[in-house]
């Protein structure tokens, strides 16, 4: 197979484009249902950042605004097929989610209580995944940035 009978490198920024948009779409419409307000109050009410809007609005309302900034976020990535700046904002967005979660590892119990390090247990699961997803993030953040001052 030849180099030039390869789909190009675009290609495989818009399929981590649009799977991005997909996973924030899911999760941020998931994050309005009871059952993942209670699943995400368990780690973030007791996290710095998340922790004061608990006592405001309880473990729905709280849930509800952290949904909406992944519906914006998957939104901005959505637009972004078609203008690099918004893509760039929707990667930024996307990063500094990911940069997040991935920073509840810090405190939260991710190995499996049994068998310590490396066993990853079903909250160390759950957040692990978000490394390749704040990669996806990170490229297409590079690669809009790239297109976007090209533009200027």
């Amino acid at each position: 197979m030849s180099n030039s009978s390869l789909p190009a490198d675009r290609s495989a920024i818009e399929a981590l484009r649009w799977s991005l948009v997909l996973i924030f779409f899911l999760f941020g419409t998931a994050k309005f249902a009871a059952y993942e307000a209670e699943g995400v109050a368990q780690i973030a009410a007791h996290y710095p950042l998340f922790s004061w809007m608990y006592p405001l609005w309880g473990p729905r309302g709280a849930s509800n605004v952290i949904g909406t900034i992944e519906l914006a976020t998957g939104a901005a990535l959505a637009i972004g097929a078609w203008s690099p700046r918004v893509s760039l904002l929707g990667g930024l967005m996307g990063m500094c989610t990911f940069l997040i979660t991935l920073s509840f590892m810090l405190g939260a119990p991710i190995f499996e209580k049994e068998l310590g390090a490396p066993f990853l247990g079903g909250t160390g699961q759950f957040l692990v995944k978000d490394a390749v997803l704040l990669a996806g993030c990170y490229a297409i953040a590079l690669t809009s940035a790239r297109r976007a001052f090209a533009a200027a």
